[in-house]
């Protein structure tokens, strides 16, 4: 993180700037508001889940190709937490709601760090510095892991449903804003507030900090690096299963292959955002999930590309993405 007098503020004037250009396409201020909420809830999941995997790339150098089994463990995870407490979730209460989604975000982070822990020392550590081991090695981890996911809950699409008092909307004038969007920019805005904390007020956050930036600085000056790294990809993990259970519930069902449906715009965050930065991370998943919803109301046809024409745009401005921490 810089400090906030160095801050390049350009990169965080292209969020407010993309909304206002959207704001006279879309034809009215109610479909502007409804569609711009929906950006944001969808850009603060996907940041979720990118803020762990850009750390990795950052801090380890490591192409980890295999993230998004963990989205869909934690996803899966869930629903089986919350299909136990279905007493909880049908009932037409925010707080008894609350009750049963905080326990099922907990397991599935729990249980998607405790699986990543696993893989970083069976699957990842063998290949450190070797990049295109990496990536296969990586992509054949998630492909067993998916199957191991049919093996437990099967291969079929099962429902994720929101939770009673998170279903419905609320009304703004004409503009109708999902209760769950709201609660999604929450948590996601909650996310970001922690890892900044924890990057800029503590020790570990420092180390991290001067990891990404020069691995061989902090192992000279005694500090076990490799521990920082199974910490920095335990966490990581963590927050992707957090991530899939936020994303499941927008989606409303789960299904083995979801975590490499996502990657693709992971991956698409993380090289607009620059590599190891979390501050990118975030402004990299908001424009992101703001030109999804444009473009899908207004050019269903082109909305596929238009991230990755966003991409090239922001790669012909900034090579190194919006806030570049390594030039690995």
């Amino acid at each position: 993180m810089t400090n906030l007098k160095e801050l390049d503020w350009k990169p965080m004037a292209l969020v407010p700037v993309l909304a206002l250009i959207a704001l006279p396409l879309t034809g009215s201020a109610s479909t502007w508001l409804t569609l711009t909420v929906a950006g944001l809830a969808m850009g603060m999941i996907i940041f979720i889940i990118a803020s762990g995997l850009t750390l990795v790339f950052g801090l380890m150098d490591v192409l980890n190709f295999g993230h998004g089994v963990f989205i869909a463990l934690g996803a899966f995870v869930a629903t089986t937490v919350l299909a136990s407490m279905g007493s909880y979730t049908t009932a037409d209460s925010l707080w008894l709601n609350l009750m049963a989604l905080f326990p099922a975000m907990l397991a599935a982070m729990a249980v998607a760090g405790a699986v990543g822990l696993v893989f970083e020392r069976v699957i990842i550590r063998p290949v450190y510095g070797m990049h295109l081991k990496q990536i296969l090695i990586t992509m054949g981890g998630m492909i067993i892991g998916e199957e191991l996911i049919k093996v437990i809950w099967g291969p079929q699409q099962i429902p994720l449903p929101l939770p009673e008092a998170l279903r419905g909307s609320l009304i703004f004038g004409d503009a109708a804003v999902e209760k769950y969007r709201i609660l999604a920019v929450l948590v996601g805005t909650a996310v970001f507030a922690a890892m900044v904390w924890t990057l800029n007020s503590t020790k570990v956050g420092l180390l991290i900090r001067a990891g990404v930036q020069d691995r061989e600085m902090v192992e000279s000056l005694g500090y076990r690096i490799r521990r920082l790294f199974v910490g920095v990809f335990v966490v990581g993990s963590g927050l992707a299963g957090l991530g899939g259970v936020m994303w499941g519930l927008y989606q409303q069902s789960v299904i083995p292959q979801m975590g490499a449906q996502v990657n693709v715009l992971i991956f698409i965050v993380i090289i607009i955002g620059g590599l190891g930065s979390t501050l990118g991370a975030l402004i990299g998943a908001l424009l992101v999930g703001l030109m999804a919803n444009y473009t899908g109301f207004l050019v269903p046809k082109v909305a596929m590309f238009s991230n990755i024409a966003l991409m090239v745009a922001i790669l012909l401005w900034r090579p190194q993405g919006v806030y570049p921490v390594t030039s690995r």
